[in-house]
């Protein structure tokens, strides 16, 4: 555990830094709960940019089930796996990649990977207009995948309203804020990652599963394994987020970071797996509507906040963004896959 030391009062005092744990359970009993969470998500948005959530109403057996289903997945023979190529997905960007075609920084993920998003019909209008990130998904042939992938989206859907409530209260907005300008028709995207496990020549390489960045849209709710390899960037320093049964974690994303005007900043963070087991881990990303315009809220009360200035990772100035949620992703895709972004684009 790493500690942080702060002077008052002419005494050093020793705290532990750690990503804080809120328990979600009683968040519609009342206003009251609400609040008392709310400001709970205010202090971890400041702090960490990451906060466990328990009580969280997913149910066990479903993540189980979807657990038990990608190591299926997988396991299999890597010419299987390529039969689901995201390339055969064209522009709804769904399907597998091997390790090493994901991009991070320019630098390739020691990671394979399915995603996946909302599942929408060819005769969807936005699947019509040939809209990016909207489509159908490819399921593997393994038997309840399917099933099983969309309703683990329905109920992570559900939770992710929950807490953008628990947020917008968290920053004195109504509780349907979020839902209302951004979340009413939301972006899904979900992820299932399998990091291999490391070589000792790659451990010490520094080679990582994952490399810094942040995340793109709103919110992040992360469901992990019990390898666990989640390290945070809190305050110029890295701490580990393990593995706690029973939770998800979740961190808030660049368009956020915006929409706050720093206020709230998207942590970075990376992923390295130095296990002698492979890693699973399932980001589900709750997003802007593809076509919706992101624009700094009204935050009165904090008037005489200062946004502190610090190098991106990226290099990127949030507060000059202006334009569509899906101009930014798309812009930040074209990094990720280049070759993709490059076939199916022309």
């Amino acid at each position: 555990m790493i500690i942080r030391a702060t002077y008052l009062g002419g005494f050093y005092y020793f705290q532990p830094m750690e990503v804080p744990l809120i328990d979600f359970s009683s968040f519609s009993e009342s206003t009251t709960t609400r609040s008392a969470i709310a400001r709970q998500i205010a202090r971890a948005c400041t702090d960490t940019g990451f906060f466990y959530i328990s009580g969280h109403g997913v149910d066990q057996s479903l993540q189980d089930r979807l657990e038990d289903l990608s190591w299926q997945f997988f396991r299999q023979h890597p010419a299987q796996k390529e039969a689901l190529a995201m390339i055969k997905a064209g522009r709804a960007w769904r399907g597998y990649f091997g390790v090493g075609a994901e991009l991070t920084s320019g630098k390739p993920d020691l990671k394979e990977g399915l995603y996946f998003g909302q599942e929408l019909p060819y005769s969807h209008p936005e699947v019509k207009k040939g809209t990016p990130l909207h489509g159908s998904n490819l399921f593997p042939s393994i038997p309840h995948f399917k099933n099983t992938v969309l309703a683990y989206l329905a109920s992570m859907t559900e939770l992710g309203h929950t807490i953008m409530a628990g947020i917008a209260i968290s920053l004195q907005l109504p509780q349907d804020y979020f839902i209302k300008r951004y979340l009413k028709d939301p972006l899904i995207l979900f992820r299932i990652f399998h990091y291999p496990r490391t070589t000792n020549a790659q451990r010490e390489q520094s080679l990582w599963g994952v490399g810094e960045h942040t995340d793109y849209g709103v919110l992040t709710i992360l469901k992990q394994d019990k390898v666990g390899g989640l390290q945070v960037k809190s305050k110029d320093t890295w701490i580990d987020a393990p593995y706690i049964p029973g939770t998800f974690v979740c961190n808030i994303g660049d368009m956020l970071d915006s929409i706050t005007s720093g206020y709230y900043r998207s942590t970075p963070h990376r992923v390295v797996n130095q296990s002698n087991e492979g890693r699973l881990s399932f980001p589900f990303f709750f997003d802007p509507n593809y076509a919706s315009t992101v624009t700094s809220a009204e935050l009165g009360h904090l008037s005489n906040f200062k946004t502190q200035s610090f190098d991106r990772w990226d290099g990127a100035d949030l507060k000059g963004f202006s334009g569509t949620y899906g101009s930014y992703l798309l812009a930040k895709v074209a990094k990720v896959f280049p070759q993709l972004f490059e076939n199916i684009d022309n």
